[in-house]
This record gives structure tokens, C-alpha cells and sequence, in this order.
């Protein structure tokens, strides 16, 4: 049985797909299944309540380990592998971050590395996944796009290895039911670096209509993030990778995705076409 945790989220629900679709065993973890429509059994399970953890556990062999972004991470990756340890879990799969324990002072990453540094000390065979930026994170432009107005540009010209989290949940998938990926710490990129404006010019082409773009500065998205409702120390986190992007921090591609599925990484082109009705 493959337990899989942040199963509403844009990799678990996508994991959840794929191992259903196999025939896996698998079951899905959430704080309030009441609230979830998943194709596989949904059992409740919060990192900050042991007991319910032990629930979802029962029974298990692997789990996919995923929080949302936070520094709740570390809390909640620790309180989990505990119960894991006691449950006799033989397989786990981390989704950590790109960076992790690479660069001192990167919050995401130092978020996620006492739960990487667990995760290699423990007794389970590991694998860990660490991805660059979603391509999905451009959907959050989606609504200024339909009103036709510009889109926020927080990270300047840096580039990275933008990738679709379809490949990042085949790669957890391939982890979670062969163990040839044991041991392996996998940073998964898309085949191209891209800028945010290279990335809205490859939405100009696929929709066909105008994209006007401008820059925030950090600290004026910072404000904004914490105005919206953000937990500070997330904001501030958030403003500390997008300077790290627009300095060149994460120009980085690996043949990763390719070396784990046999093929080549999906190009943001491919995700921006599949996704164009969000933008329509």
C-alpha cells in the first residue's frame, strides 16, 4: 500500500492519478477527506496530530512525503518519519526543492534539508526529489492575463529549468514502485532555461493575443504577499528565491527526468498548450 501525503496538491493529485490508473495500491492522505474527491480512498491525516498520522499509516509500505511550501516543513517531515519508523515503512519519496543544502541561507531549502538529513539516517530505503519551479506557478498570471492586463515580473531576466509537475510526479511514481531509484537524490528541470518574459512569449504564442509585462520589485511583492494574507516568514522566503532567480541562482538543467523515464522533460510549450484554457 502507497500512501500518499499533499494528495490535493498539484504533484500528489497527479501521483494519486497514475498510481490508480496502474492498478497500485494506494490511498490518499488529507486533512479533511470530507472535502476531497480523489479516485482511490481517502483516509485523514495531519502532521501535527500523531494519532491520526498512525491511522494513515496502518497497513503501509511507501509513502509519498509532501508539504505545502512553509516552515512548517520541517515540523511536519519529522513528525512524519517518526510514525513511519514505528509503522516499519519501507520506501519513502521526499519532495524537497531544488538547492536544497547547496547554498547557505536558501529558506526553501533549508526548510526541507532536516527532513532530507532524516530521511538518509533512517532505516527505509529514500529517494529524494528535488525539483526547480513549477510551470504551474504561471497559472497564478492567469487572471491578469484574461482581464488583459500586464503580468507581474518578480525575478527580472533569471532563467531556470521551469518544469512541468506532470514529469516530477512520473519521476515520484517510477520511485515509489522500483527500486532502482534507492538512494538516489534526483534534481528534476524542464529542457530549457527560461525566463518569466521568455515564458510570456511562449503564452503570446500559444493563445495568440498580447502580454504585457511588468517588474515588481521584491520588496514591493514582499508587502503585497503579507497584505494578501501570507505568512510573513513565507513572503519573505518567496522574495529571498525570487532575488535568487533574478541573480542567475537557478539557471541549472539536468538530465535527470530523461535518466529516470527514458525520455526528454516536457517543454514549458507542451504544459502552456495543455493549459491554455486557463489563460483563455
Amino acid at each position: 500500500m502507497i500512501l500518499v501525503t499533499g494528495a490535493t496538491g498539484t504533484v500528489g493529485t497527479e501521483v494519486v492519478r497514475i498510481l490508480a490508473e496502474r492498478g497500485e495500491p494506494v490511498r490518499a492522505m488529507a486533512r479533511d477527506p470530507r472535502r476531497v474527491r480523489l479516485p482511490v480512498p481517502v483516509v485523514r491525516g495531519d502532521f501535527d496530530d500523531r494519532d491520526s498520522l498512525d491511522d494513515a499509516l496502518a497497513g503501509t509500505g511507501a509513502v509519498l512525503l509532501l508539504s505545502a511550501p512553509g516552515p512548517w516543513i520541517e515540523r511536519h517531515d519529522l513528525a512524519m518519519l517518526d510514525a513511519m519508523r514505528s509503522h516499519g515503512v519501507s520506501r519513502v519519496v521526499k519532495l524537497s526543492a531544488i538547492g536544497t543544502g547547496e547554498s547557505a541561507g536558501f529558506r526553501v531549502g533549508d526548510w526541507h534539508l532536516p527532513g532530507e538529513r532524516a530521511l538518509r539516517a533512517g532505516p527505509a530505503a529514500w529517494t529524494i526529489l528535488r525539483p526547480s519551479s513549477f510551470a504551474t506557478n504561471t497559472l497564478r498570471w492567469a487572471a491578469a492575463i484574461r482581464a488583459e492586463q500586464p503580468v507581474a515580473n518578480l525575478t527580472g531576466n533569471g532563467v531556470q529549468g521551469v518544469i512541468d509537475p506532470r514529469d516530477v510526479a512520473e519521476v515520484a511514481v517510477a520511485a515509489l514502485t522500483g527500486p532502482e531509484h534507492a538512494g538516489m537524490t534526483y534534481t528534476l528541470t524542464g529542457p530549457e532555461l527560461l525566463s518569466m518574459p521568455g515564458q510570456v512569449a511562449v503564452l503570446r504564442e500559444v493563445l495568440g493575443r498580447p502580454i504585457e509585462i511588468v517588474d515588481v520589485p521584491p520588496d514591493v511583492a514582499k508587502e503585497q504577499m503579507i497584505a494578501a494574507g501570507q505568512d510573513p516568514e513565507f513572503a519573505e522566503a518567496a522574495t529571498h528565491g525570487q532575488r535568487r532567480i533574478a541573480e542567475g541562482g537557478n539557471a541549472r538543467l539536468t538530465p535527470d527526468v530523461a535518466t529516470v523515464l527514458g525520455r526528454a522533460a516536457r517543454t514549458y510549450a507542451n504544459w502552456a498548450h495543455d493549459h491554455r484554457a486557463a489563460f483563455a
